[in-house]
C-alpha cells in the first residue's frame, strides 16, 4: 500500500508540473501571438487594423495546437529543467522558430493577413517566454530543493543495487546517529528496474541518476559497487558529477554511514579509478621466472617505485634481495612489510648512496647480484630547478656509477628506471635522465652486461605526485592548486608501471629504451575535480581549486618518445622499444668529464653544458 501511495504521489508530482507547463505554453502562445501585434504598431493600439486583429484571434487554436505539439516532439514537457542547459536551450529556441514559421504558413494558407515582421516578433517572444518558464523553474527548484534538505535531513541516492547497496542501506536505516535518508537507489541491471531494496525502488541505470537526483532532492551520491570496473567509476563519477551532489564510494561501510569519510580515510577510494580505466594486467607469473632463484638489487628501493618494485620481486622467490636506499626510514618501512609478508625471504637492506663509488663497487663485489634495478634517482622537477648540480651529480653520475659496479662484477641485467621526460626536456631532471639513458646505451656495447632503459609517465600515488599533494590540501578544505587549466600527464598505478618494468626486464636483450603505453593522456584539472567528488565535497562550493601557474621546468604535456628514435614493438602491445640514437661517444665522455668537474666545482653554467650533450634540452626561464 505504502508502495502504491509513493507511486501515485510521484505520479502526481510530474502530472502536476508538466500541466502546469501546458496551461503555461497555452497563455504564453495567446499573450506572444497579441504582442507581436503590439509591437509592430509600437503599443499603438487604435492604429492596429481590425482585420488584424481578428485574423490572429481567429488563428489561436491553431497556434496553440501546433506550439504544444512541436514542445512535446522536442520534449519540452520531459526535461529535466532543474538542470537544463545548452541542450534545452538550443530545444526551446529551434521549436518556438519551428511553431512561428508553421503559424505563418496555416496563416498563409488560410488566406488571414497579419503583418510580415509579425512572425519574427511572435517567434522571439515565444523563446523569451518559454525560456523565462523553464529556467525560472531551475532556479525554483534548486531553490526549494535546498530548503527541503535543510529540515529534512541529508537525502541519498544509491548507486549499486547489490549486497554492498543492500548493506549501505540497513545501516544507515539502523544508525541512531545518522542524518542520512535513501531516497533512491539506480543500477545497471534492467532485471532490478522497479524492484525494491528495503523499501527503496530501484529507479533504472545510470542514465537515470541526474534525473532521479533532481526529483527526490539527492545530497549525496554513494557509489556501492566494489566489483566495477575503473571505468565504470570513472563513467558514473562523470554523470553524477552533473548534479552537484557530494559524491561518496566504498571506503568502510561503517565509516561511511557515521560520516567519518574523509581524506585521510580514502585508501579504499583508489586513485586508479581517476584513469578511467581498468588496470593493466601482465602475467607476471610467466615473466618473473627469470627472477627466480636469482640475486636481485634494487637501488632506491624504498622510493616508491622501488619499494613496489621490491614487493613484486619478493613474491616470485629470489635468491636473495638486496635493498639498497639512501634514505633509512624508507628503507626500513620496506623491510619491515617484506619480513612480515615474506619470512623466508633472504633479504639485505643497505644504507648506500649510489654517488659512492667505493661503496657501490664493495657492495657488487661482495654480493655478485645477478639482476639490478636502478630507480634511485632525484626526480622532483622543480626542486632540481633550483639545485641543478644535485640532479647532475645523483642521477647522471649516480647511474654512471652503479652501471659501472654493474658491469665490473658480470651483472647479467641492468634495468634503469627514466621518463617520459627525459624527451625534449625542458627541466634539469628530464635532462639528467636523457643523459642516463645514453650512458647505459655506451656501457651496452661495451660490457657483457645487458644494459637497457625504461621510460614511463607519472604514476598515481608516488611520492612528489599531485595526488597527496591534493589530498592535504582538500583535508585542509582547499584549495586545490592546479598549475595550468590545460595542462595533462601521462598516469600510470604504481603497480601497473613496475609489472611493465619487470616485463621489459624479461625481454632485455642490451641497448634499447622501453617505452610504455601510458594510455590516454590525464587533464590534471579532471583529476583534482573528480579527487574532490570522490572525497564527498562539492567543487568550488566545498573545495575552491585555485590556478598558480606552470612551475620552473614544467611542460603543459610530457611526450613519450623522441622523434628520431622511432618505435618497435614487442609481445607486449604496451611495451615499444625506441631505436637508439647514434652519438658521438668520444665527445660524449669528454663532455660528461667536463660536466663532471663543473658540478663538483659548483659552477653555475651548468646548463650550458647539459645542452651540449642534450641538443634537445630547452631549459623554461
Amino acid at each position: 500500500m505504502k508502495d502504491r501511495m509513493k507511486k501515485i504521489e510521484l505520479n502526481y508530482k510530474l502530472i502536476t508540473r508538466r500541466a502546469f507547463l501546458v496551461t503555461y505554453d497555452i497563455i504564453a502562445v495567446c499573450c506572444c501571438n497579441f504582442l507581436s501585434l503590439i509591437l509592430r504598431y509600437n503599443f499603438q493600439l487604435d492604429d492596429i487594423p481590425e482585420y488584424f486583429w481578428n485574423a490572429v484571434w481567429q488563428h489561436l487554436p491553431i497556434s496553440i495546437v501546433i506550439t504544444l505539439v512541436l514542445f512535446y516532439f522536442f520534449r519540452l514537457y520531459h526535461s529535466l529543467w532543474a538542470y537544463a542547459g545548452v541542450s534545452e536551450m538550443q530545444n526551446i529556441v529551434v521549436a518556438s522558430f519551428m511553431s512561428a514559421a508553421l503559424q505563418g504558413v496555416t496563416l498563409f494558407a488560410l488566406d488571414r493577413d497579419v503583418p510580415k515582421s509579425y512572425y519574427f516578433f511572435n517567434a522571439f517572444l515565444l523563446v523569451a517566454a518559454t525560456v523565462l518558464s523553464r529556467f525560472a523553474y531551475r532556479f525554483a527548484r534548486e531553490k526549494r530543493r535546498r530548503l527541503h534538505n535543510k529540515n529534512n535531513g541529508i537525502s541519498v541516492m544509491i548507486v549499486g543495487a547489490g549486497d554492498a547497496g543492500n548493506t549501505i542501506i540497513k545501516e544507515i536505516n539502523s544508525s541512531y546517529f545518522s542524518t542520512m535518508r535513501v531516497k533512491a537507489i539506480i543500477d545497471d541491471d534492467p532485471q532490478k528496474w522497479g524492484r525494491f531494496i528495503q523499501g527503496i525502488k530501484v529507479l533504472g541505470g545510470r542514465d537515470k541518476i541526474v534525473e532521479s537526483a533532481a526529483l527526490f532532492g539527492i545530497d549525496e551520491i554513494i557509489i556501492a559497487i566494489p566489483s566495477a570496473g575503473r571505468r565504470t567509476i570513472k563513467e558514473i563519477v562523470e554523470i553524477a558529477g552533473q548534479t552537484n551532489c557530494k559524491l561518496r564510494t566504498l571506503p568502510g561501510m561503517y565509516q561511511l554511514v557515521n560520516g567519518e569519510v574523509d581524506v585521510s580515510k580514502l585508501r579504499d577510494v583508489d586513485v586508479e579509478d581517476l584513469l578511467g580505466r581498468d588496470p593493466i594486467k601482465v602475467d607476471l607469473d610467466s615473466i618473473l621466472g627469470y627472477v627466480k632463484d636469482k640475486t636481485v638489487l634494487v637501488t632506491g628501493g624504498g622510493g616508491s617505485i622501488g619499494s613496489e618494485l621490491c614487493r613484486q620481486i619478493a613474491s616470485h622467490q629470489p635468491k636473495k634481495l638486496i635493498i639498497i636506499d639512501i634514505y633509512e626510514n624508507n628503507a626500513y618501512e620496506i623491510q619491515q612489510e617484506l619480513l612480515l609478508k615474506y619470512p623466508k625471504l633472504d633479504m639485505l637492506v643497505l644504507i648506500a648512496s649510489v654517488r659512492n663509488t667505493k661503496r657501490m663497487n664493495k657492495i657488487f663485489e661482495t654480493y655478485r647480484p645477478d639482476i639490478v634495478y636502478h630507480a634511485a634517482a632525484h626526480k622532483h622537477v622543480p626542486l632540481m630547478e633550483t639545485s641543478p648540480d644535485e640532479a647532475i651529480k645523483n642521477n647522471v653520475f649516480g647511474t654512471w656509477k652503479t652501471a659501472q659496479a654493474a658491469a665490473m662484477n658480470n651483472v647479467q641485467k641492468f634495468v634503469m628506471i627514466s621518463t617520459d621526460k627525459a624527451v625534449n626536456p625542458t627541466n634539469v631532471m628530464g635532462a639528467s635522465k636523457r643523459i642516463c639513458e645514453m650512458i647505459i646505451q655506451t656501457f651496452n656495447k661495451y660490457y657483457d652486461t645487458e644494459f637497457v632503459a625504461v621510460r614511463f609517465g607519472n604514476v598515481l600515488g608516488s611520492n612528489g605526485s599531485v595526488i597527496p599533494l591534493f589530498r592535504k590540501q582538500i583535508e585542509a578544505g582547499g584549495p586545490v592548486t592546479v598549475t595550468h587549466p590545460d595542462i595533462i600527464r601521462y598516469f600510470m598505478t604504481i603497480p601497473e608501471a613496475v609489472s611493465l618494468v619487470l616485463q621489459a626486464g624479461a625481454y632485455a636483450k642490451g641497448g634499447e629504451i622501453f617505452v610504455l603505453d601510458m594510455g590516454e593522456p590525464v587533464k590534471i584539472l579532471d583529476l583534482a575535480k573528480n579527487l574532490i567528488r570522490l572525497s564527498g565535497y562539492k567543487v568550488d562550493d566545498d573545495i575552491r581549486i585555485e590556478f598558480t601557474g606552470l612551475r620552473p621546468g614544467e611542460k603543459l604535456y610530457e611526450e613519450l618518445l623522441m622523434d628520431e628514435e622511432g618505435m618497435k614493438e614487442t609481445d607486449n602491445k604496451l611495451i615499444h622499444i625506441g631505436k637508439p640514437i647514434e652519438i658521438d661517444e668520444q665527445k660524449f665522455f669528454v663532455q660528461l668529464k667536463q660536466l663532471k668537474t663543473a658540478v663538483e666545482d659548483e659552477r653555475t653554467d651548468v646548463r650550458d653544458l647539459i645542452k651540449e650533450i642534450v641538443p634537445t634540452y630547452t631549459p623554461k626561464q
